[in-house]
C-alpha cells in the first residue's frame, strides 16, 4: 500500500514524510483491518513529527483521525461493510488502576493511534475492533474525520472545564478543535469569547456565532465562567486564567505545552480558581460526542490533501494557514 512514513523527527520545512510503498498491515485477533477512506490532521502529529512528543515507534505511520470501511474482522460486533472511525487512544490494558476506576483515559499502558501504533496517512489501517466506532450516516468521510479527535477532545475539554449550559466560556487558540466546540457551547446556550492570532481565525469564529472576538493579546470584556486553552503555549493558559471570575476553571487542551510562566497567585489562582489539564478521551466520550455532533449536524470547514501532500497538510497546521481542519484521502 501508499503510506506517508515518518523515519526520523524534523523540522516541517524538510518535509519528514517520505511518501511509500509498504506492506499492507495485517489484522491480528481482536483487531479489525480499515480501508482508509479519509484522516484527519491534527496538531498532535506536528507533535510527534516535530519531535516535541519523544519517539516511541521507527519508522512510523502517523495519523488518528481515521475514517474507513471495515474489510477484515473476527467479531461481529463490527462486521465487514461498517464504516467506523478510529481516535488517538487505540487501546487500554483494562487492567490498571485508571481503568478499573473507570479512567481509561489516563491508562498506565495505552496504545496511541499514530505514535504507539501506525496510523491513517495510509491506504489500509488495522486497528483493535473494541476501539473503533460506527459513525451516523449523517456525517460523511472528510467532516468525519475531524471529529475522531479534535472534536472528540473538544468537546472532553468542555466536561473537565465544567461546562454548564448558559456559561460565559472562553477560548483561547481558534484551530479545529475549538471551531468544533463552539458549536457544542452555542447548542448549550452559552456565550462564546475567542481569543486567537491570525485575521483568517478570528473571521472564522464570528461566522461561527462567537459572541465576541479579539487578538491574543486580548482580553474577554466580562470574567469568564470557564475557558479552555487550544495553543501549546503556557502564557496562552495565563491569558486565560486572568480571564476568570472567582471558582472558574481553565481547561488546557494541549498534549504538549511549552512552559508555565510564574504568575501573580494571589491575582490570577486565588479565589478558589482552577487549572485542569485534559489527557486524551474516553471510549465514552467520542461515543457522546459523535451522536451529539450527528444530532447537530455538525460540519466543520474541512482543506483536503491527497496522501502525496502529508508533509504540505502538516505544514498548513503547522503556519495555522488552514481554516478549520485537514483532511487527508488516499489517492487511489
Amino acid at each position: 500500500m501508499k503510506a506517508a512514513v515518518l523515519h526520523a523527527q524534523a523540522d516541517i520545512r524538510e518535509k519528514p514524510l517520505k511518501i511509500a510503498d509498504v506492506p499492507r498491515p495485517q489484522a491480528g485477533p481482536g483487531q479489525v483491518l480499515l480501508r482508509v477512506r479519509a484522516c484527519g490532521v491534527c496538531r498532535t502529529d506536528l507533535h510527534i513529527v516535530k519531535g516535541e512528543l519523544p519517539p516511541l515507534r521507527s519508522p512510523l505511520i502517523p495519523g488518528h483521525q481515521i475514517v474507513g470501511d471495515v474489510i477484515e474482522s473476527d467479531t461481529p460486533q463490527v462486521p465487514i461493510g461498517s464504516r467506523v472511525g478510529v481516535s488517538w487512544v487505540g487501546g487500554v490494558d483494562g487492567n490498571c488502576p485508571y481503568c478499573r476506576r473507570n479512567l481509561e483515559n489516563l491508562c498506565d499502558s495505552p496504545t496511541f493511534t499514530g505514535y504507539t501504533v501506525d496510523g491513517g496517512y495510509a491506504e489500509y489501517a488495522a486497528a483493535r475492533a473494541d476501539f473503533v466506532f460506527p459513525l451516523p450516516e449523517a456525517l460523511d468521510d472528510l467532516h468525519a474525520a475531524p471529529l475522531l479527535c479534535a472534536g472528540i477532545i473538544g468537546f472532553r475539554s468542555l466536561r473537565v472545564a465544567g461546562v454548564e449550559p448558559g456559561d460565559n466560556v472562553g477560548l483561547f487558540g481558534f484551530g479545529s478543535s475549538a471551531s468544533l466546540a463552539i458549536t457544542v457551547l452555542l447548542a448549550w446556550k452559552c456565550k462564546v469569547y475567542v481569543s486567537t492570532r491570525g485575521e483568517s481565525h478570528r473571521r472564522l469564529a464570528e461566522s461561527l456565532g462567537a459572541t465576541w472576538v479579539g487578538d491574543e493579546h486580548e482580553q474577554p470584556p466580562l470574567q469568564l465562567d470557564r475557558a479552555v486553552t487550544f495553543a501549546p503555549s503556557g502564557d496562552v493558559v495565563i491569558a486565560a486564567l486572568s480571564s476568570l471570575r472567582k471558582g472558574g476553571i481553565v481547561a488546557i487542551n494541549a498534549i504538549h505545552l511549552d512552559r508555565i510562566p510564574q504568575f501573580d497567585y494571589d491575582r490570577l489562582l486565588w479565589g478558589e480558581r482552577q487549572i485542569r489539564s485534559v489527557a486524551n478521551m474516553t471510549r465514552s466520550d467520542a461515543r457522546d460526542f459523535l451522536e451529539l455532533a450527528s444530532k447537530l449536524a455538525l460540519r466543520p470547514k474541512v482543506t483536503v490533501f491527497p496522501l502525496d501532500q502529508a508533509n504540505e497538510a502538516l505544514a498548513a497546521i503547522n503556519s495555522d494557514s488552514v481554516d478549520g481542519s485537514a483532511v487527508i484521502v488516499p489517492s487511489s
